[in-house]
């Protein structure tokens, strides 16, 4: 007889009562059934709790904790996880009814993959459709994928099921970083494990409301992020690709910055591009960046 996998979902939240039980409900009501919901509450002040217990009962586990960040949320709740696969789910995402199906049959079948990922759609927070990420535009291939994932290391936590092994060996997510924290996780998880994608969109991950994603210091902590991997992955990832992954990671984080109207953090940051940038493709794209700040500072001349 087949060995049974056991799938605990873990959710994070923190002052979303109304939003955390849409994220429930949608664990609740998989085809695959989740075998446990763990729900870490850092530190509501918004009747999280009495609402909860109220509503779903032992249906749930709820703990609470001092605010202490996301990361050490999503941790405490890993290391109270029984299973066997470990399933985010943040409070203001949704899953669609096949996510852990699809996913632990992924797992299941594929025992030397250890992080499986998937589309996702993106909505605003009125439920209009934004875009779906589609995660073959970055992962390629299954296997071992760290120099796409350098290339491109977003991460929508919602969209990942991952092996209790995989948590072990990485220690979870770094709480010293406010934001970026995700990404950080998944280049973490490239470097030592194999991962996969099915190609479905399973997930349904709300943008654009209050998400730490959308604070200033994101753009610095993303950088901060890279940059340690990229340093972590030398003489194992091409030096060519590792330059590639900077000047990408410092364009794209500039032109952050520039739409903030953070302007000397900006040249600073597209200057580093310049100096990686590795073929004349990339240093076409910076010119393209240096076109988008005069129109930008164009904009903010003219008080818009």
């Amino acid at each position: 007889m087949a060995r049974t996998f056991l799938v605990s979902t873990i959710i994070p939240t923190y002052n979303r009562v109304d939003l955390v039980q849409r994220a429930i409900d949608s664990a609740l009501a998989q085809t695959r059934p989740v075998d446990e919901i763990v729900v870490v509450d850092d530190g509501s002040t918004d009747g999280t709790g009495d609402v909860l217990r109220s509503r779903y009962g032992d249906a749930i586990q709820y703990h609470w904790q001092a605010n202490t960040g996301v990361s050490a949320a999503r941790n405490r709740g890993m290391a109270l996880a029984r299973g066997d696969y470990f399933a985010l789910l943040d409070s203001d995402d949704i899953w669609l009814p096949d996510k852990t199906r699809v996913q632990a049959a992924f797992l299941d079948a594929h025992p030397h993959i250890g992080m499986v990922l998937c589309d996702v759609a993106r909505v605003d927070a009125d439920g209009a459709p934004i875009d779906v990420f589609r995660r073959r535009d970055a992962i390629p291939r299954d296997g071992w994928v760290l120099a796409d994932v350098l290339m491109n290391p977003a991460l929508a936590p919602a969209s990942a099921m991952f092996r209790r092994e995989v948590y072990a060996q990485t220690g979870g997510f770094d709480t010293t970083l406010r934001t970026a924290e995700d990404i950080d996780f998944h280049l973490r998880v490239a470097r030592q494990w194999q991962i996969g994608v099915v190609e479905t969109t399973l997930v349904e991950a709300m943008r654009g409301h209050d998400g730490l994603s959308a604070e200033p210091g994101t753009y610095d902590d993303y950088v901060r992020v890279v940059e340690r991997a990229v340093a972590d992955c030398a003489g194992v990832v091409d030096d060519a690709v590792r330059n590639r992954a900077l000047a990408a990671t410092y364009a794209r984080n500039a032109r952050g910055m520039l739409i903030g109207r953070r302007w000397a953090d900006a040249w600073r940051l597209a200057r580093r591009a310049w100096t990686v940038a590795p073929d004349a493709g990339a240093r076409r794209e910076l010119l393209g960046l240096a076109a988008f700040a005069a129109r930008r500072a164009a904009a903010t001349a003219m008080g818009r």
